[in-house]
């Protein structure tokens, strides 16, 4: 194990020792500053989970918050230099995090709150404009191979539980107390400029958006959608509105 391997991994476990060799410019205990070390890596850590995941911290208190977000810390150390994506795989912990089995909904909402970081920091990406996409699907003998491409920050969350009403009575946007939590809801996120936006969508919107997202063609998508209340236009109409298509081509890569 290497000198740097040796001391994250101390950094991050107070069971290990202290790595060789440390010294202190003015001689105090070098395993005393360490651990004061140690403690502001690991807090920071769990601050970012905290700033990650307001609402999550909101639904079970800051005290359970922050010891679930401890011990996720302790499974889970950072991979990565940026620290804005850490805890990606947390509402997935929290989902077999046997203390939090009481608030079903909880590793959904976390995971709405890690579609909108996502969304925040995806990257630019121009859209097509309304008269532009009308023009591709003009064609209708093309329609069914078109393969419709997003916006970089569009993401899909299909939950069984109330998600994003839950997420939005944190934020003062609707009344908590006309929320349901064990109503379904299919979630669309996106920021096409500046702002992250959460919408809800039918389940067989989600399902075409879904299938689209997945490389599918507008035909195949349609197909597999479920037609009982599905509405094609209004939901190219929904798309071109929040400006989310960047690109249109056929299944052969040419512009229909």
């Amino acid at each position: 194990m290497s000198t740097q391997h040796e001391f994250f991994d101390a950094l991050l476990d107070p069971a290990r020792p202290i790595p060789a060799g440390l010294t202190t410019w003015n001689g105090s205990d070098p395993a005393v500053r360490f651990a004061v070390y140690r403690n502001n890596v690991i807090v920071s850590l769990i601050d970012a989970l905290a700033d990650s995941y307001p609402v999550a911290q909101e639904l079970v208190g800051e005290e359970f918050f922050r010891a679930m977000a401890r011990l996720y810390v302790d499974a889970e150390p950072p991979r990565s230099r940026v620290l804005a994506f850490y805890g990606t795989s947390f509402p997935d912990f929290i989902e077999h995090f046997p203390p939090a089995a009481s608030v079903p909904y909880l590793s959904d909402v976390a995971r709405l709150e890690m579609l909108r970081v996502r969304a925040y920091h995806a990257a630019e990406c121009a859209t097509l404009p309304a008269d532009a996409i009308a023009q591709s699907l003009a064609d209708v003998d093309q329609l069914p191979t078109s393969v419709i491409r997003f916006h970089p920050s569009v993401r899909l969350l299909r939950s069984q539980y109330a998600a994003a009403s839950l997420w939005a009575a944190h934020q003062g946007i609707e009344d908590i107390a006309t929320v349901d939590p064990e109503v379904a809801e299919n979630v669309l996120v996106m920021r096409p400029h500046v702002d992250v936006e959460v919408i809800r969508v039918s389940a067989s919107t989600a399902d075409f958006i879904a299938r689209l997202l997945d490389g599918a063609t507008l035909g195949t998508a349609v197909e597999q959608a479920n037609l009982a209340d599905f509405d094609l236009r209004n939901t190219l109409s929904l798309l071109v509105q929040k400006q989310l298509i960047s690109s249109i081509t056929t299944s052969r890569g040419k512009q229909p």
